[in-house]
């Protein structure tokens, strides 16, 4: 399968990145790559959320699990397991990419990784997805995420929509269409 890129967002010093068009029946699953997303702050966290067809507000319904690994830059903190605090139940606020309050806001910290959303455009089941990202640590740690979950709501996703939970950020994501 090929990966078509669609579009691709380079943010400075932006409160949001937003996805508003071309999320549609035209590929079953968009891949979005986030690079050197940066936050203006330290002990932040990047997430993400969508819109259904004709809906506003970033607020749809979601179930996630959050699993990490994490090592300390001085060889401290190596440990694996799951972050009770990132998860949701049938809740709608933004879906963390990283652990709540932990990104570092210095020049050579920031967030990259790996959103799949599978077929958004289908109106008669839940839409899954999954990431994986790699962040520096607001304590120079390394910390590896593992999210998945899906939006609890049969109509179209069709905005993607991804920011800091507090403050600006620089980088740059890239929409991917699959088929």
């Amino acid at each position: 399968m090929a990966m078509t890129l669609i579009t691709t967002n380079s943010e400075s010093n932006a409160a949001t990145s937003s996805f508003t068009s071309s999320i549609d029946s035209t590929y079953k699953l968009f891949i979005f790559k986030f690079f050197d997303c940066n936050p203006a702050t330290d002990g932040v966290h990047f997430g993400f959320q969508a819109n259904a067809s004709s809906q506003s507000g970033y607020n749809e319904t979601v179930t996630t699990t959050f699993f990490r690994q994490h090592h300390g830059e001085d060889d401290s903190n190596a440990e694996i397991g799951y972050v009770a605090g990132a998860d949701q139940a049938q809740a709608t606020d933004f879906i963390k990419l990283n652990e709540t309050g932990s990104m570092g806001g210095d020049a050579d910290q920031h967030i990259a990784g790996t959103l799949w959303l599978f077929n958004p455009s289908n109106t008669t089941y839940v839409k899954h997805f999954y990431a994986t990202t790699n962040m520096t640590k607001n304590d120079d740690g390394s910390s590896n995420g593992f999210i998945s979950g899906y939006f609890n709501v049969t109509a179209a996703i069709t905005n993607i929509q991804f920011k800091m939970s507090s403050g600006n950020f620089d980088g740059t994501i890239k929409m991917y269409g699959v088929g």
